[in-house]
């Protein structure tokens, strides 16, 4: 009896960790279906149209570009600019005051390698809504900010915990089939729970690592407010007291870039923040720096450089739960080892989402057949004590 009481307590939680969880996990699946292929699809979508120009062509000067923001906007303030290292082009974000909420922030994008001007996008807000923006606003946060990633987390950790569960309970279940049996033969509902239960099973590491990578990422926000709070204040209190520099005194972002370049060998400087920036430093510019090779590429050091004098303030060591935020966004999207790899993760998503809805219509279907299941434990349980 201890046999099935175990069976029954492990049932118990899959069944209502996954009904509680399964119509988000379903959402989850099906917007992140297209954002493994999110650069494919946002390239097709909204094509920019490059100067033909040899490979090695060096970038412009990052001084120039902002000089050209500066003029077209002369009132408004730098906030940030990203070196895109996968398109020849560099944006320049600018916006009337340093607030995060300011509703007039925009962006401009330039050819990196001639310096040129391409796009002088509207205001963020005014903007109209693209294909892969409303994929990942529902993927990360169902349009709820903070509370929709902490309930999409929450969510994640119950498909973690379905996962578990579900391994634990495939052994009783086809102890007396060979691995990979459906018996197409039989009814209906037992057709789909041997596939549904196949389907679990083989892909139960994917589904866990990507499910427990999922939870990681919804905790960014506020794991980067605990380091925040802690590290980043620490390291800036020794400022305290230190007026903020204005932008026309601030010393030449290409130099802070080149500075940064230098002191991070064997990483790509991909974005400058500017100082005053409530995600930067009040003193600093604050530029980020990521690996060159496919994995570590999601891995980031941030470098401070004296704003004001141009001069190298520190690299910043990430704590250790950062690094694992860090580490868990390829894992989750499956977008470090090119197509092949992506095409993997796709597969792989399509056949959670078939174990997802085999997971509803049996729960509609359940009752007489786990009834059925739960008598034939028992009694195999009774003879064993009896033969005993």
């Amino acid at each position: 009896m201890a046999q099935l009481k175990s069976i029954k307590r492990w049932f118990w939680w899959h069944r209502w960790t996954s009904l509680i969880c399964t119509l988000f996990l379903l959402l989850l699946c099906i917007t992140g279906l297209p954002l493994i292929f999110a650069d494919e699809i946002d390239g097709w979508l909204n094509p920019t149209h490059y100067a033909e120009m040899p490979a090695n062509t060096p970038m412009a000067n990052l001084d120039g570009m902002i000089t050209q923001a500066k003029q077209r906007y002369p009132k408004q303030l730098l906030t940030s600019f990203f070196i895109d290292d996968d398109e020849p082009q560099v944006v320049v974000s600018m916006a009337p005051t340093m607030a995060p909420t300011d509703k007039l922030a925009h962006s401009m994008q330039f050819d990196s390698r001639t310096g040129k001007l391409l796009r002088d996008d509207p205001p963020f807000d005014q903007q109209q809504q693209t294909f892969i923006g409303l994929m990942l606003s529902l993927h990360i946060d169902l349009f709820m900010d903070l509370p929709g990633e902490l309930f999409l987390g929450f969510m994640g950790l119950l498909f973690v915990i379905s996962i578990i569960s579900g391994v634990v309970l495939y052994g009783p279940f086809m102890k007396k089939l060979d691995f990979g049996t459906v018996r197409t033969e039989r009814s209906k509902r037992l057709k789909w729970l041997d596939l549904h239960n196949l389907l679990g099973i083989a892909t139960a590491i994917w589904l866990f690592v990507v499910g427990l990578t999922g939870v990681m990422n919804e905790l960014s926000t506020p794991l980067f407010g605990i380091w925040q709070i802690t590290d980043v204040k620490a390291m800036l209190d020794k400022f305290k007291g230190h007026k903020v520099p204005e932008q026309q005194y601030l010393s030449s972002a290409q130099d802070a870039f080149d500075t940064a370049k230098k002191a991070v060998p064997g990483m790509t400087v991909v974005s400058v923040v500017y100082p005053g920036n409530a995600f930067g430093s009040p003193y600093h510019y604050l530029l980020w720096a990521k690996g060159n090779e496919p994995f570590t590429s999601r891995l980031f050091s941030p470098v401070l450089v004296d704003a004001r004098t141009g001069k190298l303030e520190a690299v910043v060591k990430m704590p250790f739960y950062l690094r694992a935020l860090e580490v868990s966004r390829p894992l989750h999207f499956g977008d470090y080892g090119g197509t092949p790899l992506k095409v993997i993760w796709a597969v792989f998503d399509i056949i959670a989402i078939v174990v997802l809805i085999s997971g509803v219509y049996l729960w509609v279907v359940r009752r007489k057949f786990y009834e059925d299941y739960f008598k034939r434990i028992e009694t195999e349980e009774t003879a064993g004590a009896v033969t005993a």
